[in-house]
């Protein structure tokens, strides 16, 4: 990798800091090693492991019927569980371990830079927003640098060992461009494409995360760059973390120069580090040694005689530490924003971000400071399930009320337990906020599982002779459902609004003998661009038709939501995916007269035509009982494609697109746990008390 005088200085510099970080911890890096040597596989603090197993059950790293197997087997305390839980990632990954990290190779780039005439490879760096790119301080010292650089994506080999064809971007350090020397990273725009595409459109970009527990001390550690300016290589899991600095990470991976620039992905494909430099072996006098022993000389000995120990990479939640507290204007705010809601930084942030601990089993009372105490909430019969689950009248002060309105396929659950885990994404959203949590006994939870999976006789089984091919099965039952053909209008639709190319066909259409493969194309489509299983858009949708097709359906469901809502106040109701339909149709015809709402949708399918042109009444006229309404939707989930609903509905107070997990986009949990989400619902709450 060809270097400026200016870039080699600070190569050196960096190199000389990370053989004194790894100097100066030696000691403990020797307790470490004595553990290992011990049989100890995770020799990191109890707090470490606790918040590395919670993140890998939260975000669905750990199959749940490996978990399950594995801890049920025999009797454990709680560490011994928690370190099981981590343990399953060392031997055992799902199948999607190799589409992720297909997925997030595509945001890695090579950097070339153009000097006296020549294009000459310098290093990687790879997207963590639409527009933005995270490498080296030491590879772009300065905007300058970066002017005389360019990034090649696809600087690769593919499938069948052929050179994959590169496409070319140039970076824009006018528009933003930051630096820190002491973390060593760099972060720089990058222009759109001649299309007028931003690179992140085309090739995704990775979700910083400034929450803890992504990984602890021997956990596997993958590196994707451009060694020595190849085309794009791996260094995938036969790596592992040897120590966690205060703002570095220490591992054992297979790097070269070139890598620079690179991210460090746990078996998550979440970045922990940005790597940027190779810890030499030093003497005391702190010389660099050569493999041989002797002293590194300068000029004269190749880097690769270097006695390299081992790597080192900036830690993800330092790098965004530091950018939090960057002062910087409305514009560059704004980019930076762009990162994501996971990363702690917002358009209107001033401070850095709040780390999320562990949420305990119990939290203290002190913490749910907006909550007022009061009696106990109306209990449950325990043999009756269906039954919705009242709050206390006094509960944020007695005037506004916090409701959950749910969403399909909740038959059969406990709606104590559903309660809990709404509450549980609120407060972990509250908490990354710096706001009150909730108190899952406080909120209104109306509960219509068992009604609407009574009265639509509702299954998800699927013929055996359509094993190999349950969505379309399910698509072709429910289209017969559907007999005047508004099932197949609802997912052609959706397919559209996608993007899904309609070969001149209009969506509604009466697609005759072709509608099963019609369904089967839009299903596939939505389930490309989505991540969302094919079957599992097809039975969501099927939830919708049913209740907006059915007067029976919808009386019944409409009747049973009714019987757990207060009569008085103002009501924050927060609804979720077919909860959003129910919830606009409950506004409109069955709450008191005079009563006000607040308005939650997320996850929503009233932006499409096909749904709000059904409601009651239909049309798009925002319901004169909507005080405030805030929406928030996830790009890749596929029953918010009608989104965002501005366009459909008029203004609303507040509307958020928010990157949920790839394989949790469509979740509650998921939408609940981003901090303007749950700011947005803290304030509506506190209006009441103030």
């Amino acid at each position: 990798m060809p270097a400026t005088d200016e870039t080699r200085e600070l190569q050196e510099q960096q190199a000389a800091a990370a053989a004194k970080r790894y100097r100066d911890a030696t000691a403990e890096r020797e307790v470490i090693e004595d553990k290992l040597a011990a049989g100890v596989k995770y020799p990191d603090t109890s707090q470490a492991i606790a918040n590395r197993a919670k993140r890998l059950l939260d975000q669905g790293g750990v199959p749940p019927a490996a978990v399950v197997e594995s801890i049920c087997a025999e009797a454990l305390d709680r560490p011994e569980t928690l370190e099981r839980i981590v343990g399953l990632t060392m031997d055992l990954q799902p199948w999607s371990f190799l589409p992720r990290g297909v997925r997030a190779g595509a945001t890695v780039a090579r950097i070339s830079i153009l000097r006296n005439g020549l294009e000459q490879p310098h290093a990687t760096g790879f997207l963590v927003s639409p527009r933005l790119l995270l490498t080296n301080h030491h590879v772009f010292p300065n905007a300058e640098t970066a002017r005389l650089c360019f990034l090649e994506f696809n600087a690769q080999v593919t499938i069948d060992n052929a050179r994959d064809a590169a496409i070319r971007y140039e970076l824009d350090p006018d528009t933003f461009f930051t630096a820190d020397k002491q973390l060593d990273y760099a972060l720089v725009a990058v222009k759109p494409a001649a299309d007028g595409r931003l690179p992140g459109e085309i090739f995704g970009w990775n979700r910083l995360i400034i929450e803890q527990g992504k990984i602890v001390v021997n956990d596997p550690v993958n590196v994707i760059g451009h060694p020595m300016g190849r085309l794009k290589e791996i260094a995938v899991r036969d790596n592992a973390l040897v120590q966690r600095l205060e703002d570095f990470l220490h591992y054992r991976t297979d790097t070269e120069p070139g890598h620079s620039g690179s991210p460090v992905y746990n078996d998550q494909w979440e970045v922990v580090a940005l790597h940027h430099q190779g810890v030499p072996n030093t003497d005391r006098q702190g010389r660099i040694l050569r493999k041989d022993g002797q002293p590194w000389r300068k000029g004269i000995d190749g880097d690769d005689t270097v006695d390299y120990v081992s790597n080192e990479g900036a830690r993800t939640s330092s790098i965004l530490k530091h950018l939090a507290t960057l002062k910087l204007g409305p514009e560059q705010r704004t980019l930076l924003a762009e990162m994501g809601p996971e990363s702690g930084i917002q358009q209107d942030f001033a401070a850095g971000p709040v780390e999320t601990p562990v949420t305990p089993a119990n939290p203290p009372q002190e913490a749910a400071a907006v909550v007022t105490p009061s009696r106990p909430a109306v209990a449950r019969d325990s043999t009756a399930p269906h039954i919705g689950l009242k709050a206390p009248e006094n509960a944020f002060g007695g005037r506004r009320h916090l409701v959950f309105l749910h969403g399909r396929n909740q038959h059969g659950k406990d709606p104590a337990d559903l309660r809990r885990t709404w509450s549980g994404g609120l407060n972990h959203g509250l908490t990354i906020a710096g706001r009150p949590t909730v108190a899952p006994e406080n909120v209104w939870f109306p509960f219509y599982g068992e009604c609407i999976a009574e009265a639509t006789g509702q299954h998800e089984a699927i013929p055996t002779s359509y094993a190999d091919a349950p969505a379309v099965a399910a698509a072709e039952a429910y289209a017969v459902e559907s007999v005047n053909g508004t099932y197949e209008n609802l997912v052609l639709e959706a397919a559209a609004l996608d993007g899904m190319p309609q070969n001149g066909q209009p969506v509604s259409e009466n697609l005759g003998s072709t509608l099963v493969g019609s369904l089967q194309g839009a299903l596939s489509w939505l389930a490309a661009n989505t991540g969302v299983d094919a079957f599992t858009i097809a039975t969501i949708f099927r939830d919708v038709d049913g209740y907006l097709r059915d007067d029976d359906i919808r009386t019944a469901v409409l009747d049973c939501v009714a019987e757990t809502l207060p009569r008085d106040g103002e009501l924050v109701l927060v609804t979720h995916s077919l909860g959003t339909v129910v919830g606009m149709d409950l506004i409109a015809n069955r709450l008191p007269k005079g009563m006000k709402v607040t308005l939650v949708t997320a996850g929503s399918p009233l932006g499409m035509d096909a749904v709000y042109s059904r409601l009651i009444p239909p049309g798009t006229d925002r319901p004169h009982a909507v005080k405030n309404w805030v929406n928030a939707w996830c790009p890749t989930d596929a029953v918010a494609i009608g989104c965002p609903l501005e366009r459909r509905w008029g203004k609303l107070t507040e509307e958020h697109a928010v990157m949920n997990a790839s394989d949790r986009a469509h979740s509650i949990e998921e939408y609940l746990a981003h901090p303007e989400v749950a700011k947005a619902i803290d304030e509506f709450l506190r209006q009441s008390t103030q």
